[in-house]
C-alpha cells in the first residue's frame, strides 16, 4: 500500500493548496480531505510493533466524561475571559505542540535523504537543574524540526486558514498513527460513548457550536467558502480522529492475519458513508450537525455486517494489540535468555 499511501499523500496537499487558486466545492472538500486523512493515517499505524498509546476499557468509558469537562471549562473560559487572551494562551500551546506534530509527519520523508547515523544515533539531553528529566532525540529529527518551526511561525503571524488546515492534519495523521484502542471492544466503547456526546451537547445545549467558533485554534479544518456571512465551512478533528483509529485498527487487524485488508475497506466504506450522510443532513437543514451521529453507526455497522457475513465475529471480538504486544516482548526476553 506503499505507492497509494504516497498518492494519497500528494492528494492531500493538492487539495489543501487548490482553494488558493480555484474554487473548490466546500463539500467535496470536507470528503475527500477527511478520507485521505484518515486513508494516510492508517498506513502509517501499521508497523512490526502496534502504536505506543494503547487505551484500555476504563479509559474510554472516562473519555466522554473527560471530554464533557474540558468543552464545559472551555466555554466559560471563553465567557468569563477576554477571548483575545484565551486565544493567546492556546496559540502559544498549540505553537509548540504543532512543531512536534508537524515534525513527526514530515520526518519519514526526510529520513530518507539523510545518513543512517543520522536516524538511528540517540542523543539524551538532560535538563539543566532537573537532572532526572530526559529528553531522547535523532539528529533527523531536529532537522525535521526546522520546517516544522518555520510553519508554526508563519501560524502565529497570520492564522492564515491554510496554516491552521495543515496544523490540523499533521495532528490528525499523528493521532490516528500513534493511538491505539487495543481491542474492537475497546472501540466500541468510546465510540459509543461520543456518539451520544456528540448529540449532547451538539443538538440540546449551545456550548459545542459557540467553543468552534470561539476557539481560534487548529482543532477544526476550515474549507472556504464564496460567502461574506459564513466565509468557512467547518469540521473538527475529533471527527476524523476518533473513528480513524477504530478504522486503523480494523486494517491492522487484516495485517496481523496476514490477509488482504477486507475490513479495512468496510470501516474505511462506512466512515465515507457516515460523513456523506452527516454533510446531506447538514445542508438539508442548513444547521450544524453532530458528524459522530452519522459516522458511528456506519463505521461499526458497516464492519459488523461484513464480520457476520464472513463468520470472523470470535477472532474480531478476541483481537487484542496489547496481548499481542506482551506476548512479542516475552518471546524477545526468552530469546534472550537462551542467548
Amino acid at each position: 500500500m506503499k505507492n497509494i499511501e504516497r498518492l494519497a499523500n500528494v492528494a492531500l496537499l493538492g487539495l489543501s493548496l487548490a482553494p488558493l487558486v480555484v474554487n473548490v466545492d466546500p463539500n467535496v472538500n470536507v470528503m475527500v480531505t477527511a478520507c485521505l486523512t484518515v486513508f494516510v493515517g492508517c498506513c502509517r499505524s501499521v508497523k512490526p510493533t502496534p502504536p505506543s498509546e494503547t487505551m484500555s476499557s476504563e479509559h474510554a468509558m472516562r473519555f466522554p466524561l473527560v471530554g464533557s469537562a474540558m468543552l464545559l471549562s472551555l466555554f466559560l473560559l471563553f465567557k468569563f475571559l477576554s477571548k483575545d487572551l484565551v486565544n493567546a494562551l492556546l496559540t502559544c500551546y498549540f505553537f509548540v505542540l504543532g512543531i512536534a506534530a508537524l515534525s513527526a509527519t514530515l520526518l519519514p520523508a526526510i529520513k530518507r535523504f539523510l545518513p543512517k547515523k543520522w536516524n538511528d544515533d540517540l542523543i539524551i539531553w538532560r535538563l539543566p537543574y532537573f537532572r532526572s528529566v530526559e529528553i531522547e532525540f535523532t539528529r533527523s529529527q531536529i532537522v525535521a524540526s526546522i520546517p516544522g518551526t518555520i510553519f508554526c511561525v508563519w501560524y502565529a503571524k497570520q492564522k492564515h486558514w491554510l496554516a491552521n488546515n495543515v496544523l490540523g492534519l499533521a495532528f490528525c495523521i499523528q493521532g490516528i498513527e500513534m493511538l491505539s484502542l487495543g481491542s474492537f471492544k475497546t472501540g466500541a466503547i468510546l465510540l459509543a460513548g461520543l456518539f451520544v456526546y456528540d448529540i449532547f451537547w451538539v443538538f440540546f445545549t449551545p456550548v459545542m457550536v459557540s467553543v468552534a467558533k470561539s476557539f481560534d485554534a487548529p482543532i477544526k479544518l476550515l474549507f472556504p467558502i464564496a460567502d461574506a456571512k459564513r466565509p468557512f465551512s467547518m469540521l473538527g478533528l475529533g471527527d476524523i480522529v476518533i473513528p480513524g483509529i477504530f478504522v486503523a485498527l480494523a486494517l491492522r487487524f487484516d495485517v496481523s492475519r496476514g490477509k488482504e485488508p477486507q475490513y479495512f475497506k468496510s470501516a474505511f466504506l462506512g466512515y465515507t458513508f457516515g460523513l456523506a450522510l452527516t454533510i446531506f443532513v447538514m445542508n438539508w437543514f442548513q444547521a450544524a450537525q453532530p458528524a459522530l451521529l452519522y459516522i458511528v453507526p456506519a463505521v461499526i455497522g458497516f464492519l459488523a455486517v461484513h464480520c457476520l457475513w464472513n463468520g470472523d465475529v470470535k477472532p474480531l471480538l478476541e483481537f487484542d494489540e496489547g496481548k499481542t504486544k506482551g506476548a512479542e516482548e516475552a518471546d524477545a526476553k526468552e530469546s534472550k535468555k537462551v542467548e
